[in-house]
């Protein structure tokens, strides 16, 4: 038989599912205040007592020795969150898929959900992810609760943007945005929102925007010296680059640099070392021994971590410094092993694969083919809305001869 408070928590569940009162279901031989406790979990039951509740429910006594399904679910809750690996996180999965959704107490099945979601992203399966976060969402609105509104929102638009779904995903950020202004939340979760929608904004072409929110965010963050202050100015630093603004956005980034040491953070002390080779790889011209330092940098944290995508990342920015140093084979065997593996989960980083590939293709004497793998690239981002990279792309092509038409013959 289960024990206490366990047994309670199922005869409450039991007594609810068969729309009993707890009068009905007490009857003749026992006290709803007695009943009341059990529910609570604040008397054991006697042997007579559980036999009794059996014989008022219609069931066998082998009822009380199941945990229920919301038990099940707060314990893969508590031992997930204690511990974060593939196998709690499973047997979290599982406890979710086991209850129905709605006989389950809802901020526990929030939180569930949100570690669940958040070890679909750590792996990249982006549709389990997406489908959790969904829930969430709608669970968030059911609660009411404007922080964990909030939250959901903000991380659905991370998601979704790097599905390439960026309509949906500007207004989910702008939502989270909206409602941590409302309610006055804290710092940590207004500045989750900006995060998310300087972001989309960003990857949506939408610059003037995404430049206000980066500089709403930056204000925001001001004198925090924490992660927060050193992603927030990360951020404003990536809104720059895209407006052409290379020197601003070095300065925003050498200055988080410099003030996040990264002894508690080193996944963000990394990716920024990451976003400062990126930054000085892409100047123009580049400056690939700035680029190189930062990779290095970047790699000794990489060795503790383990982050496939950051790989991904180093390795598709040394293919491109190859690439304009005039390494072609060394460039193409990168790119060959980068193709090999799984592929990123953001658009805009799927497209760097293929304009390096297009590019390569034309430098190999492959122009024809690679003058169409740019056309196609440029047509699917003008369709999928990345109309700023369509338009680098259609400016790519317009200075080859033939390159914006239909090619050569």
């Amino acid at each position: 038989m289960l024990e206490q408070p366990f047994f309670g928590r199922r005869l409450k569940r039991l007594r609810t599912e068969r729309g009993l009162s707890q009068a009905a279901l007490a009857g003749e031989g026992m006290s709803t205040g007695y009943l009341s406790r059990l529910e609570s979990g604040a008397r054991r039951p006697t042997p007579r007592a559980v036999e009794h509740l059996a014989a008022q429910l219609g069931a066998d006594l082998s009822v009380f020795d199941t945990e229920a399904a919301e038990d099940s679910l707060s314990q893969a809750v508590a031992i997930a969150a204690s511990l974060e690996s593939d196998e709690t996180l499973e047997a979290l999965e599982r406890a979710l898929a086991d209850g129905s959704g709605s006989d389950q107490d809802p901020p526990l099945r929030w939180q569930a959900l949100w570690l669940v979601a958040g070890w679909h992203r750590r792996h990249h399966r982006q549709e389990r992810e997406r489908a959790r976060l969904e829930e969430l969402v709608a669970l968030g609105e059911r609660l009411g609760q404007p922080a964990l509104r909030v939250r959901g929102l903000a991380r659905l638009a991370r998601c979704l943007r790097a599905g390439g779904e960026l309509g949906r995903a500007v207004d989910a950020a702008a939502a989270a945005h909206r409602l941590a202004r409302e309610h006055g939340l804290a710092v940590p979760d207004v500045a989750a929102a900006l995060l998310a929608l300087v972001s989309v904004e960003t990857e949506a072409g939408r610059l003037a925007e995404a430049r206000a929110h980066a500089d709403e965010l930056t204000a925001l963050t001001a004198g925090r010296g924490d992660a927060l202050w050193a992603e927030a100015l990360w951020t404003g630093a990536a809104v720059r680059v895209r407006q052409g603004e290379p020197d601003a956005a070095q300065d925003l980034l050498g200055e988080a640099l410099a003030g996040f040491p990264g002894t508690g953070d080193l996944d963000l002390w990394t990716r920024l070392r990451v976003a400062a080779a990126r930054l000085h790889a892409e100047k123009s011209p580049p400056e690939p021994a700035a680029a190189e330092r930062y990779l290095e940098q970047a790699e000794s944290g990489l060795a503790f971590l383990g982050i496939p995508a950051l790989e991904r990342e180093v390795a598709l920015i040394r293919a491109e410094l190859a690439f304009r140093d005039g390494r072609f084979a060394e460039a193409r065997t990168l790119l060959d092993r980068l193709r090999g593996a799984a592929l990123p989960t953001a658009y805009r980083d799927r497209a760097r694969l293929g304009v390096l590939d297009g590019r390569l293709l034309i430098a190999e004497g492959e122009e024809r083919a690679g003058l169409d793998r740019l056309r196609a690239l440029a047509e699917e981002a003008r369709a999928s809305g990345h109309l700023d990279l369509a338009a680098d792309l259609w400016r790519l092509l317009a200075e080859r001869p033939g390159g914006a038409g239909g090619g050569r013959s």
